[in-house]
């Protein structure tokens, strides 16, 4: 046991030594390999009674189209190898998903030759390899392939190995070659179906502490106003104010439509009573639903903070700070 081992560890690193990770690939003689398909073999084994046939009737055609035949498959598994090799591919680093959806990994392939036809790529996951995409590639030109993968887990996964694929011209051989990408994707947390309420205690604030975090939550203009003790100066309209308060009026001030909103926090602790998936999904609705409602957040999570923000970058970083917990 410990020698079949032993073996399998030293064949392991022998074939990903031959299988570098990198974000591009190129198929070349050296990692692109061909066999037979069942076509093919059937083919073979045709050829051969031909073959045993016209030794045995000693007849000259029966010679002459099995020659023929032979040269064909001959031509054919030359032309599939070099259909495949040569090809020069890139790829685009997917954008992160939720657990249980699809994410899309963008392939580049560039050609420097002749026009390759039946290009197939697909991934090999755990539980099988995925159906192929088809891709054309014009001669000296370039095409663009989507591949849509499975995200089952949270986390920060990398790309499952993927396999580019040929059977051009005949399909009786298969030419393919396997390619490591280095680029990962970030798995968010699903989010909760239903968005439940935000945690009384951050709608709340905390008196006088939660007031100096108070961020303007819309700027639509919607008229004006005498000013009131309290109104921010900046939002005091100095040129038309200047008659009023020559005549001992009061100012006049930008009245918006959307009222301040205090800052929110999302707090690990308000999410207790379930399992560490329902947690983290509750938390991850109520980050997405701050940020749809403007309404700046942070993020407290198992010593880690957050402060209060709004936008795509901080949304991200609260998605990938709650894809990364672990237990």
């Amino acid at each position: 046991m410990a020698a079949m081992l032993y073996l399998r560890s030293r064949w392991q690193r022998w074939w990903e030594a031959r299988q570098p990770v990198a974000d591009t690939h190129g198929t070349t003689q050296r990692n692109t390999y061909i066999l037979p398909t069942a076509a093919g073999l059937a083919f073979c084994g045709t050829l051969g009674v031909l073959l045993l046939a016209s030794i045995n009737e000693q007849l000259s055609l029966g010679y002459a189209l099995t020659f023929a035949l032979t040269g064909a498959g001959l031509a054919s598994m030359h032309t599939t190898h070099a259909n495949l090799r040569g090809l020069q591919m890139d790829l685009k680093a997917p954008e992160g998903v939720h657990a249980g959806d699809d994410y899309a990994v963008e392939l580049r392939l560039h050609n420097p030759g002749r026009a390759r036809f039946g290009i197939a790529v697909s991934a090999q996951l755990h539980d099988g390899e995925t159906p192929p995409a088809w891709v054309d590639v014009p001669a000296l030109g370039h095409s663009v392939l989507t591949l849509r993968l499975p995200a089952p887990r949270r986390g920060l996964q990398a790309l499952p190995r993927l396999v580019i694929a040929t059977r051009f011209p005949l399909g009786f051989f298969r030419a393919w070659s396997y390619w490591r990408p280095a680029a990962k994707v970030w798995i968010y947390p699903r989010a909760e179906a239903v968005t439940p309420p935000f945690p009384a205690q951050a709608e709340a604030g905390a008196g006088e502490a939660a007031s100096t975090h108070q961020s303007q939550a819309g700027t639509d203009f919607s008229g004006v106003r005498s000013y009131r003790r309290g109104d921010s100066m900046k939002h005091i309209l100095w040129r038309k104010s200047t008659l009023a308060m020559d005549q001992g009026a009061a100012p006049w001030v930008r009245e918006t439509e959307a009222p301040l909103a205090r800052d929110l926090w999302l707090d690990w602790r308000d999410t207790q009573g379930r399992d560490v998936e329902a947690r983290l999904s509750r938390l991850t609705a109520w980050v997405l639903a701050a940020e749809r409602q403007g309404q700046p957040y942070g993020l407290r999570l198992a010593g880690h903070e957050l402060p209060p923000m709004l936008g795509a970058a901080h949304r991200q970083a609260c998605l990938e700070r709650l894809a990364a917990y672990a237990t």
